[in-house]
């Protein structure tokens, strides 16, 4: 099993109202992931709520084996939100790793 982690820090917003509704819909759009993607099993989608840290959004997922996360990062359905997530994206961390 693969779990696979990414932090998502974003550019700055005209209002914190603005931010915070792009960060719900991005969250649903993750969470969506479910069930149209046959390889993700599980997806957790937190939005950051501490000010002091410099990362806006988590993901937590899990697949059977990395070329099942391979065909997730390939699934149309995931690159219509990567999309998304990239037009505001300031930077990224992830860590994948067997459990």
């Amino acid at each position: 099993m693969i779990r696979h982690i990414v932090m998502f820090q974003f550019k700055e917003f005209e209002t914190i109202e603005a931010k915070q509704a792009k960060l719900e819909e991005l969250k649903q759009g993750l969470i969506d992931l479910v069930g149209k993607v046959p390889t993700l099993l599980k997806m957790e989608v937190g939005i950051n709520c501490n000010p002091a840290e410099k990362y806006d959004l988590t993901l937590i997922s899990e697949f059977e084996s990395l070329e099942a996360l391979e065909a997730y990062a390939v699934h149309p359905d995931h690159v219509a939100v990567g999309a998304k997530i990239k037009e505001i994206m300031q930077a990224r961390a992830c860590v994948d790793y067997q459990f």
